[in-house]
């Protein structure tokens, strides 16, 4: 099992869903946070009564979104003592399925996704330069250092778009952590077919460690700077392998 992620990414995770489809709400926003890695395999979900309070839902509106998080394979239900509901993280579609998957896109929805992409971790890095503090930083240089290590594709994805969104977290925003959330689960799987490469691992994870810089320096323009030029150049690498195929 995975060490647990802590911090304002993962309270991002369980704060209260916006109204409307509340089933759909809990589904997208954990299954989500499972596929991205924010809640680890094996992890165990809060009780019921626990997680409905935190969510803002009721247990009913919770036990059907469990149910679909169930069908979908992202969450295991064990009964009798030290039972509860728990994450079960999915595979990492193989090679050929994510080169289907990036067949999907068009260089021109793929540039557009990098350009929403930019905007939202450019903000995420100009406001955290303004607004944390040196150790709130401190999840960021994990996932850093855990990025700079991992030895396969599937998991320098995962820290690759766990950055970002701890980016966001450290801009004391909410609502940017859970787009960011929302947008890796649906760009995320797609970097493993570039970020197989050794060297530009490593160049990504040294440019994660200068918007790291920039932020801890209070200087907001070179942060936002930096994390845009980041994402746009993983976008131009994905773009660059579609027109290829």
């Amino acid at each position: 099992m995975r060490q647990q992620q802590t911090g304002g990414a993962r309270k991002a995770v369980f704060a209260p869903v916006d109204g409307g489809a509340r089933v759909t709400a809990v589904v997208r926003r954990i299954g989500d946070a499972i596929e991205l890695g924010l809640l680890s395999d094996g992890e165990q979900l809060p009780g019921e009564t626990e997680l409905a309070g935190q969510l803002g839902v009721s247990t009913v509106t919770l036990r059907e979104a469990l149910m679909a998080l169930r069908q979908q394979g992202l969450v295991v239900t064990r009964r009798g003592r030290g039972g509860g509901s728990f994450v079960a993280s999915p595979e990492v579609p193989d090679q050929e399925r994510l080169r289907d998957r990036l067949r999907g896109w068009s260089p021109e929805e793929l540039r557009d996704l990098g350009d929403h992409w930019a905007a939202l971790s450019g903000t995420a890095a100009h406001l955290a330069a303004e607004r944390t503090e040196g150790q709130d930083l401190d999840q960021l240089r994990r996932t850093t250092e855990e990025l700079g290590k991992a030895p396969d594709a599937p998991a320098r994805s995962r820290l690759y778009g766990r950055f970002h969104v701890e980016l966001a977290a450290a801009a004391q925003s909410a609502r940017l952590t859970r787009e960011q959330v929302a947008l890796q689960t649906e760009i995320g799987a797609l970097l493993c077919l570039v970020l197989g490469d050794d060297e530009y691992r490593e160049e990504v994870a040294d440019r994660h460690r200068s918007v790291i810089s920039a932020v801890q320096d209070g200087a907001h323009t070179s942060a936002r700077e930096l994390a845009e030029r980041c994402v746009r150049d993983s976008t131009a690498r994905l773009i660059a392998l579609r027109l290829a195929r």
